[in-house]
């Protein structure tokens, strides 16, 4: 959880979701993709596990991937997946909501457009991205699997 991934040329990056956010960038052109587990919505100054949060995540993400592309400018975009809500009990705007308004924000402030989007519902998920094409394939418990 509030893990951050890069790759480039090869491999598949992975993540299991529940009421988080998966954040899937990919540049096609380089080959070249990153993912973000994002727990919450707010780091709300905290320094560190930059990952956990959607407004740290993003840009650290970004600045990974341009670490990896060495030099090269790079142009994702982006596919999100989770924002469950898991527990019944829950109610008004919960936290699966939140973050995914938190994801969106800072995607449109960093100029980065949302191709695909598997979120909400009430289940799991787990949600996968393959670095070169920028295939994503999310599995929801329980349901076939679905491509974005």
């Amino acid at each position: 959880m509030g893990g951050l991934a890069v790759g480039r040329d090869a491999g598949v990056l992975r993540t299991f979701l529940g009421s988080c956010i998966g954040v899937a960038l990919h540049d096609r052109r380089l080959r070249l993709a990153g993912l973000a587990h994002v727990v919450l919505p707010d780091s709300q100054g905290r320094p560190e596990d930059l990952g956990k949060y959607a407004d740290t995540a993003i840009p650290e993400l970004l600045r990974l991937m341009k670490a990896q592309a060495g030099g090269e400018a790079i142009r994702p975009v982006a596919k999100l997946a989770g924002g469950a809500r898991m527990f019944a009990f829950q109610t008004g705007v919960v936290i699966g909501e939140q973050n995914l308004a938190a994801v969106e924000r800072a995607l449109e402030a960093a100029g980065i457009p949302v191709l695909g989007r598997c979120c909400g519902g009430n289940k799991g998920r787990r949600m996968a991205l393959d670095v070169v094409s920028g295939a994503v394939t999310v599995e929801a418990v329980g349901d076939p699997p679905e491509s974005m």
